[in-house]
């Protein structure tokens, strides 16, 4: 059995799209594509953890009981889409925590950084997950890209601590479950869903869910909201990098996650966990 996670996030919460709108009016729109994302889940009989920003629970809170009733899990994406390195979120991370327990009545037990910002600068963010009684987090890559990743980190679940990101600790609370990865070219690289899922030939993605597969290990696999319902991902003027990472391919996510989802199975961790 697999994982997935859909980072439920609006159109002004990517990185590379949050440093040039710091002026506009961000209204969500992505939250109303919620009911088509359930519709398709549930048509595939699909069980997913909605890593969600909490802001948009602020605003559209009836998004908790469409999840919840439908056998899905909710998981925390922090607040506001901040990246843990920002400046100054550290003392902010932990009221964050609390706040989402309060919004979501203490149902989150797991944890995605923003924009996989989980590494040695950031580890502090184990101990507070920790201490708020979080069981599992799910953001290391353990392939080096330019934004982010962790290439020393294990491929299979372990258990993680703040002392040390890139191996197994048997006295921490926190299983880490990293994201799918691959070699391509001779190179290890994310193979997990957003920007690779758009741009990876679906032929690479499908065996290197095998190959984990083979090897005993889940494929821990993610996807944008705004992936599954490009009709409200808001477009903004990027640079031409920026664009493509952001924007290439966006309409046929659905369509590559759709045939993923019925070749393999999935589900969402704290069935997974259930299991272990």
């Amino acid at each position: 059995m697999n994982l997935l996670g859909i980072d439920f996030e609006d159109w002004y919460h990517p990185e590379l799209i949050q440093k040039k709108i710091d002026n506009e009016k961000k209204e969500p729109t992505v939250v109303n594509g919620i009911d088509k994302i359930l519709e398709w889940l549930n048509k595939n009989e699909t069980y997913a953890t909605f890593f969600v920003v909490g802001e948009l629970l602020e605003h559209t809170p009836e998004i908790i009981d469409k999840i919840i009733s439908n056998g899905h899990e909710i998981g925390f994406h922090t607040m506001y889409h901040n990246n843990l390195a920002d400046k100054g979120y550290k003392e902010n991370f932990d009221e964050e925590l609390k706040i989402f327990k309060k919004i979501t009545n203490g149902k989150s037990k797991g944890f995605r950084a923003p924009t996989f910002s989980l590494n040695e600068s950031t580890s502090w963010a184990i101990d507070v997950l920790e201490k708020n009684n979080y069981i599992y987090d799910s953001s290391i890559i353990p392939a080096k890209t330019n934004m982010y990743g962790m290439p020393n980190a294990l491929k299979k679940p372990y258990k993680i601590s703040g002392n040390g990101l890139e191996k197994h600790n048997h006295d921490s609370k926190i299983t880490e479950f990293p994201l799918l990865t691959t070699k391509f070219l001779g190179k290890k690289i994310p193979a997990a869903g957003g920007f690779y899922l758009r741009i990876l030939p679906q032929k690479i993605i499908e065996n290197a869910i095998k190959n984990y597969e083979n090897e005993g290990m889940p494929a821990t696999f993610y996807i944008h909201s705004w992936e599954l319902t490009p009709e409200h991902m808001k477009k903004v003027p990027l640079s031409k990098k920026d664009n493509f990472i952001t924007y290439h391919n966006l309409e046929k996510a659905l369509s590559k996650m759709d045939k993923i989802i019925k070749k393999f199975q999935f589900t969402s961790f704290e069935n997974y966990l259930k299991k272990m």
